[in-house]
């Protein structure tokens, strides 16, 4: 099933979700790979059955499989690091920051997409994961490698409206 067929499958009292995710799929301040490389990631830390079929099957036409993979391999180890990012910010003891994570991370230099891409696609599945380290690191990585803030927000845009329809999809 299609993003636009599961779309009109939708609620209702989803409208609004409908067509924010139709806008922010066709934002210009993003590539096609940044789009639909976000959609994937978002989608897959959203963790909705259904959605994630439906992206995966619309961004295989979008994106290289290297970038698919990459995608998925962004919101795999961001829901790893992001649960443990938070432990060490939300438990208040500073020891933890001091102390190696021992956490396989490889895909992060592996990975084979362009760098910028992956950081945002981190940078969405954080903000799903609600990590606030993460975000903001990933944040300053971004603006730090040139990308405009109207392009992260875009991103965050993606990953807003995917996780809303997740919530909306799940609870069917």
């Amino acid at each position: 099933m299609s993003v636009d067929s599961l779309l009109e499958a939708c609620p209702e009292y989803a409208k609004d979700l409908k067509l924010n995710l139709s806008a922010a799929l066709r934002q210009p301040e993003l590539s096609e790979q940044q789009i639909w490389g976000t959609a994937v990631c978002a989608t897959v830390a959203s963790r909705s059955a259904p959605l994630t079929s439906a992206v995966l099957e619309d961004a295989a036409t979008h994106l290289t499989p290297t970038a698919m993979e990459a995608a998925k391999s962004a919101a795999a180890l961001m829901g790893m690091n992001n649960i443990f990012c938070r432990f060490r910010h939300l438990s208040g003891n500073s020891n933890y920051e001091t102390m190696p994570a021992r956490l396989r991370m490889q895909a992060i230099r592996t990975h084979g997409a362009d760098p910028v891409d992956f950081e945002l696609w981190c940078l969405s599945a954080s903000a799903i994961n609600g990590c606030g380290v993460c975000v903001a690191s990933h944040e300053t990585a971004l603006r730090g490698k040139g990308l405009s803030e109207e392009s992260i927000l875009a991103a965050v845009r993606i990953a807003a409206a995917i996780h809303g329809l997740a919530v909306v999809l799940d609870a069917r």
